[in-house]
C-alpha cells in the first residue's frame, strides 16, 4: 500500500515536471512574440525565447530529480538503484549547469569575479555622490 502511494507521488512529480516544461515552452514562445511585436528586434525576441526555454528546462529538470529521489528513497534499497539515481542526478546536474552558463553567459565562479568589483565600484560612486 505505501509503495503504491509513493509511486503515485513520484508519477505526479514526473507529470508536473513534464507539464512545466511543455507549458513553459508555450509561455516562452508567447513572451518572444510579444517582445518582437513590442520592439521589432528579432535578436532580443530570440534571446527572450532562448533564455525562457532554458529556465523552463531547468525548472523541469529540478522537478524530475525530485521524482527520482522520491522513487529511489521509497523503493527497496539496492546498490543498483543508488547507482542509477547517482547517474541520473549527475546527468541532470551537468545539463542544469550547462543551461545556466548558456543563459547567463558566464560560469558561476566567473560571475562572482565579474559582479563583485562592479558592486564595489557602484557602492564607491554612491558614497562619493552622497558625501
Amino acid at each position: 500500500m505505501d509503495a503504491e502511494i509513493f509511486d503515485t507521488v513520484a508519477r505526479v512529480f514526473e507529470f508536473i515536471g513534464v507539464f512545466a516544461m511543455a507549458a513553459g515552452i508555450l509561455v516562452a514562445v508567447y513572451l518572444a512574440i510579444r517582445s518582437w511585436v513590442a520592439t521589432k528586434d528579432g535578436h532580443r525576441a530570440f534571446k527572450t525565447l532562448r533564455d525562457s526555454i532554458g529556465l523552463v528546462i531547468l525548472l523541469g529538470l529540478e522537478i524530475l530529480v525530485a521524482a527520482d529521489l522520491v522513487r529511489t528513497v521509497t523503493s527497496t534499497p539496492s546498490l543498483t538503484d543508488a547507482i542509477v539515481l547517482a547517474i541520473v542526478v549527475l546527468i541532470r546536474t551537468v545539463l542544469s549547469f550547462s543551461l545556466q552558463i548558456e543563459i547567463e553567459g558566464v560560469a558561476p565562479w566567473k560571475r562572482a569575479l565579474l559582479t563583485s568589483p562592479q558592486l564595489m565600484a557602484k557602492a564607491a560612486r554612491t558614497a562619493k555622490v552622497e558625501s
